[in-house]
């Protein structure tokens, strides 16, 4: 028995980082951009003929989505519905409710019992009979610590012994329904809105503050399962062959951290003891990132304009360009006849990083040697342009930092 899966995950459908609104829609032009990705993945599950669709969570950018945004995301999962197409849909991050007994992002399709459409909100095992195809998923949502801890005993335990017991918790979990809940006979998925140990980390992962679960490859790559279909990390990746452990990645490009990522979603053939797939490159809007350092004065702008992609190639496209010269070059700059060859870009972002001579940064015949490093920061933040009541503040924050010291004077 083989079973036909699509895979997708961080849908993201209401970020929009850049553009105007769409006269056409109202919407933010980028939103638009993520729905017309989101459409794609539903076109391709219905003209696959795909048994079941595999959502590895995330929804919107944040847990209080607009309702706006709530009704675009529900028109498309309704096409799935309606097409006879189950749809599993795991709880991510950006989905799950900031306080327990809280609902997700994606809770009214199982308020409403919306036909073939499920969410997974905990960790559990789907059967054939739930689902409607015969195919068993263990779902693995994103883990808070809140849901673990209210009973474990973290007295005295640092925050990666927490989440060790967490982890040692869900391998538990997984080993009691590996041995005794599943059909050997058919085909077993894990699917899991986290972090794997040994994944490359996109730029969603690194603006992320703290500690996180972080599970082990041992733990997703356990050979009875088929096929594991993850999200959470943004950058597109197979970890494991056999079975596969895959990251569908994100359906749109977030910012410039993702600029040289191809974006997707996965087609899987699953069968007890074997699985193909294929990654889908989905059509999105380009970035362009650029760095740019002319360094004669006479030739400044030729060697900025010469590095630039023609216009054909800017159109339509989100565009940065960072350009690094000397401080004295910058009246050189003709801003307007770059940003004139950007006209049919999308959006244009010139940052300007401006370096500063030696003299410039120290005052006239003091060593650097003879400095402390509260006034190098002063006269770093000096140079870029920051008031004294700003240095000020920046300052303070600067001693907290470096009093590392039991005083509190950075002796330690």
């Amino acid at each position: 028995m083989t079973v036909r899966i699509l895979h997708f995950a961080d849908a993201h459908i209401d970020i929009a980082n850049y553009g105007r609104h769409d006269p056409a829609t109202g919407l933010p032009q980028r939103v638009v951009d993520f729905l017309k990705s989101l459409d794609q993945i539903i076109d391709a599950a219905i003209a696959e003929r795909v048994d079941l669709v595999i959502f590895a969570g995330d929804a919107y950018k944040d847990r209080n989505p607009q309702p706006t945004f709530q009704r675009a995301w529900g028109e498309r999962i309704m096409r799935l519905s309606r097409a006879g197409i189950a749809a599993l849909l795991l709880v991510g991050n950006h989905d799950v409710a900031p306080a327990e007994n809280r609902a997700s992002t994606l809770q009214e399709f199982a308020t409403l019992a919306v036909p073939r459409v499920f969410v997974a909100d905990n960790l559990k095992l789907w059967t054939p009979a739930e689902l409607g195809v015969p195919v068993q998923v263990l779902s693995l949502p994103w883990v808070t610590r809140s849901r673990f801890m209210a009973n474990l005993d973290t007295t005295g335990k640092t925050l990666d012994e927490v989440y060790n017991e967490i982890h040692d918790r869900i391998q538990r979990a997984f080993e009691e329904t590996l041995a005794h809940e599943i059909d050997p006979a058919l085909p077993l998925i894990l699917t899991a809105h986290a972090s794997v140990h040994g994944a490359r980390l996109g730029s969603e992962r690194q603006i992320m503050l703290g500690h996180e679960l972080v599970l082990s490859q041992g733990l997703v790559s356990d050979p009875r399962f088929d096929y594991v279909a993850l999200g959470h990390i943004h950058k597109h990746q197979s970890l494991n062959e056999r079975p596969p452990v895959v990251y569908a990645g994100s359906i749109e490009r977030i910012d410039f951290g993702e600029a040289g990522e191809t974006k997707g979603y996965v087609l899987a053939e699953v069968a007890r003891g074997q699985a193909e797939w294929r990654f889908v490159p989905l059509e999105t809007r380009r970035f362009i990132d650029l760095f740019i350092k002319p360094t004669a004065a006479d030739t400044f702008m030729d060697e900025i304009m010469g590095r630039l992609p023609s216009a054909e190639r800017l159109a339509g496209a989100i565009c940065r360009v960072q350009l690094e010269f000397a401080a004295e070059h910058e009246a050189l700059l003709d801003e307007k006849q770059l940003r004139d060859h950007f006209h049919g870009a999308f959006e244009l972002r010139l940052l300007k990083h401006r370096l500063g001579s030696d003299k410039s940064r120290l005052p006239p015949g003091t060593a650097i040697e003879t400095l402390s490093p509260y006034d190098l920061l002063t006269l770093h933040w000096r140079l870029k342009g920051r008031n004294d009541s700003e240095i000020d503040t920046l300052l303070g924050l600067a001693r907290e930092v470096l009093a590392v010291g039991p005083d509190g004077d950075g002796s330690g």
